[in-house]
Parts: C-alpha cells; sequence; structure tokens
C-alpha cells in the first residue's frame, strides 16, 4: 500500500503563506451552478428588453413594482421595510428598501449605469443622395468607429411631435422587421483605405445609417427616396421631417443575447458595459426577502459614458434629493448618512485576453470565472481620476465576502501606462461615502457585442446581496 507523503515544512509555509489564485468552477457548489443559470437567462431577457437607457428603466420599474416597490412621495412616512423608487426623467432610476437602523448609520449602495455607447441620430439626420436615403449619426461613448459598420442594428427612441404627444421607435428588433447598417468600403478598392490607421480608418461622418433606396413620386422630381421614407414614417407615427428636431433615436446592434461556447459559459451581447452590473444590482435589491438591518440603495444612473454629466447622470443632484428625503423621513442630516455609507461602484472592469496580451499586466489583472473583480482604483496612468479605495474597506470587503461565499478577485484595468478609463466612484467618493469599484470582466469592451462569463455575472449578484446584508 502506498503511503502519502507528508508535506515538506516549505509546502506547508507555502500554503499558509502564498496567495493562491483559483478559478471559480473549482469552489462553485452545485446550488449556485443551478441558480447561476436562472440568474443569467432573467439578466438575458432584462439585455434583450432594455438597450437604451429608457428602456432598462421601464423593464427595471416594471419587475420593482411586481416586488413591491411603490414611488416614493416626499414627506410620506417611511417604515423599515419600505420598498421605494423614484424615476429621474425616465432615463435613470433609484430605489431602496429602508433598513432597521435609522439613516444616521449610513446606507448600503450599489450604482451602476445603464446608458452603453451607440450610434445617435444628428437633429437633421435623414437626407438623399444618388438615390440612396441615409440617417447622420453621432456616436455617443468611446466606441471603435470601424466595429460598427457592416453589422445588422436597429433604431430605438422616442420622438415628440409638434402636439407634445410622445411615441416609442423601436424597429429591427421583432421578427419580420427591418433592419439597418452602416456601411463599408469594399477590399477590392480599398487599398488607400489600408493605409491608413485604425482611428482613421472609418471617420465619424462616413457612420450613415443606410434607411432605403425606393424612390416614391414621378421620375422628374427629386429627393423622392427621402420623401418615401417620411412618408412611411408619417404613417406609421405621424411624423414629419422637423419632428427630428424633437426626437432622442439612436441606432444599436439588432442582435439578441445569447450564449457563448460550446460550454454555454459565456453571454454575448450589446451593452453590457455596464448593464451586466445594473442587473446584478437591481436583482439584489428585488430578491430582498428580509428587513435589512441597514438601508439598501441601488442606483441606475445614466450618462456614465460621456463623464456622467446632465440631469440624470451621477454628478447630478439627483441622488442627493433622493437620499435627502429619505433621511428627512427619519429626520437625520443628508451629511450624517453619507459619512456613515458605503457604496460599490458596480462596474465592469477588462478581462484578460491572450490574444492580446501586450496589453495587460497579467499578475495584477482581472480573469473569466474568477468571480466579481474589486477595483481599488480606476482612472488612467497616475491614478488620473481615481477615488483609490482604503485598505480598510477592501478589508471590510474580504470578510463580507467570505461570510457569504462570494467569489471574488482583486484587479486594474490593464498596464498602467497603456490608458485607463473611470467609473461613478469618484463621485460618490466626492460625496464622503465610501466607495470602491466592483463588477464584472468583460472581453471586447465597448465592442457592438461584448463577452462576460456566467460565473463572474451571478457572483456579482451575490456580491451585492452580501452588501445589502451588511
Amino acid at each position: 500500500m502506498t503511503q502519502t507523503k507528508a508535506p515538506t515544512l516549505a509546502q506547508q509555509k507555502k500554503e499558509a503563506l502564498f496567495f493562491q489564485r483559483r478559478n471559480g468552477y473549482d469552489r462553485l457548489t452545485p446550488e449556485d451552478r443551478e441558480a447561476m443559470e436562472d440568474y443569467c437567462q432573467g439578466y438575458k431577457d432584462f439585455l434583450d428588453q432594455g438597450k437604451t437607457e429608457r428602456e432598462c428603466v421601464d423593464a427595471a420599474i416594471a419587475l420593482a413594482q411586481a416586488a413591491g416597490f411603490r414611488p416614493l412621495e416626499r414627506g410620506a412616512p417611511l417604515r423599515p421595510g419600505d420598498r421605494v423608487y423614484r424615476s429621474n426623467r425616465g432615463k435613470a432610476l433609484m430605489l431602496a428598501v429602508i433598513g432597521e437602523e435609522p439613516l444616521s448609520q449610513g446606507a448600503a449602495i450599489a450604482a451602476a449605469h445603464i446608458d452603453s455607447p451607440r450610434l445617435d441620430l444628428k437633429q437633421n439626420p435623414l437626407y438623399e443622395e444618388k438615390e440612396l436615403a441615409y440617417l447622420k449619426t453621432h456616436y455617443y461613448g468611446g466606441i471603435k468607429k470601424y466595429q460598427w459598420t457592416t453589422i445588422p442594428l436597429a433604431l430605438h427612441g422616442v420622438v415628440v411631435l409638434a402636439d407634445g404627444r410622445s411615441v416609442t421607435v423601436r424597429i429591427g428588433e421583432d421578427p419580420g422587421d427591418p433592419q439597418f447598417t452602416v456601411g463599408d468600403l469594399l477590399p477590392h478598392l480599398a487599398a488607400d483605405q489600408a493605409k491608413k490607421t485604425m482611428g482613421e480608418i472609418v471617420k465619424a461622418e462616413q457612420l450613415n445609417l443606410f434607411i432605403g433606396s425606393r424612390p416614391l413620386g414621378e421620375a422628374e422630381e427629386s429627393e423622392r427616396v427621402k420623401l418615401c421614407i417620411l412618408d412611411l414614417l408619417h404613417e406609421k407615427y405621424g411624423m414629419i421631417e422637423e419632428d427630428f428636431l424633437s426626437a432622442e433615436l439612436m441606432a444599436v446592434p439588432a442582435a439578441k443575447a445569447v450564449d457563448v461556447g460550446l460550454d454555454r459559459s459565456a453571454i454575448g451581447a450589446y451593452g453590457q458595459d455596464d448593464r451586466v452590473c445594473a442587473y446584478a444590482c437591481l436583482k439584489a435589491m428585488l430578491d430582498l426577502e428580509e428587513v435589512p438591518k441597514t438601508t439598501a440603495v441601488c442606483v441606475l444612473a445614466d450618462k456614465e459614458e460621456v463623464g456622467s454629466l446632465g440631469v440624470t447622470g451621477m454628478q447630478s443632484a439627483a441622488f442627493d434629493v433622493f437620499m435627502s428625503d429619505l433621511c428627512q423621513s427619519q429626520g437625520i442630516p443628508l451629511k450624517a448618512c453619507y459619512e456613515t455609507s458605503l457604496c460599490l461602484s458596480a462596474d465592469v472592469t477588462a478581462a484578460y485576453d491572450p490574444n492580446f496580451s501586450d496589453a495587460y499586466e497579467s499578475r495584477n489583472s482581472a480573469y473569466f470565472n474568477y468571480g466579481v473583480c474589486l477595483s481599488k482604483y480606476t482612472g488612467s496612468r497616475g491614478k488620473s481620476g481615481a477615488s483609490d479605495a482604503s485598505a480598510e474597506l477592501v478589508g471590510t470587503l474580504r470578510r463580507l465576502f467570505a461570510q457569504h461565499e462570494v467569489i471574488w478577485q482583486l484587479a486594474e484595468l490593464g498596464k498602467t501606462d497603456q490608458g485607463g478609463g473611470g467609473t461613478v466612484a469618484c463621485y460618490m467618493a466626492n460625496r464622503n461615502i465610501d466607495t470602491i469599484d466592483a463588477g464584472v470582466p468583460v472581453l471586447s469592451m465597448h465592442a457592438p457585442f461584448e463577452t462576460t462569463a456566467k460565473l463572474d455575472c451571478y457572483m456579482t449578484c451575490k456580491a451585492v446581496k452580501a452588501l445589502y446584508h451588511i
């Protein structure tokens, strides 16, 4: 009979002292595996319903109301267990479950954003050239422009007509719907294009949405294709060309959320930055069954991709007003709540991609299937624009995640001088709220089709649930 060799002293010390990273599947329980698949199916449904911030808010409110949430009324008394929400102009959303402790003891806040890179239509978008009709676009957020050519696109948004009525536009998602595309130059004629840098291959003013080619009217008349398009829009939506002036219309990828890989271990979809974290925050909030000790708050913000500015961004006073209304119901100063609160800035990070390893620092990168990723700081180069969470805050979350069996990792975006990015963390920290970034590692971030690991998606929701039970 073979005897097992006892570990050497060095091996024992290594086991005790070394930090060992382990794939999450080596630690995942059978219960979590089943729950993960159920969670990710709901997440994919949410992605398909919400391809714009307005649609995300509508879908989130429907889920919240079904879970017993009601609109927050200013001045109304609030009791432990009350579930309230407030929509900010239909493009951002804040929810809260009132806890047992007074708000002077702080709140547990999870903040994500629901806007994603896209192609917005310009104010005067419709034109005809050489008997082809196009819509001019202005890209939103950080994109590689060439990635948005030759893919199926859908048209989403709202149009406010001259009489004040608002009509919803959603074309390209249902079976049988027409779809749209931005063209590219065929390789046979692309000798000059091939000499250009990546940023110059397709210029912003070439991101024009092909919308039609059928003429309406007699041969001698002008702009017949444009007329045909306007006639169709008027018939369906009551629009005239001037109504584009009071419209918010955007082209987004028409693809549905799908499983990726033969093993179905990943999810591919548009807009996972940052709806993957937004759904995690929302689902964790909706699943709160018992009254939490600390008031739980969920923020789904707009405009993060362009600096979090504007009335629906994280820099606006809307969040402060919401929290102030909660605090006033208990006669507590807002600043007293903020200084004892804790916030997870729930935003994605870059997953290590072996195909582009030169951009990453492998010892400090986030990996697929290693769980939710904490980032002490984001920003660029010398931590520019970062809030830089404290060691004490990371220590608190280490203990919290261990207690709730959350699989997690800690990393930063890439090589120090390679570039960088930002989140809403600095705006929460500026309010005197202890804040750290936490989110899902993503492959092909900001592309029209992004990829995430199911395990990491599920663990991000589990991390937010742990926060809400702090």
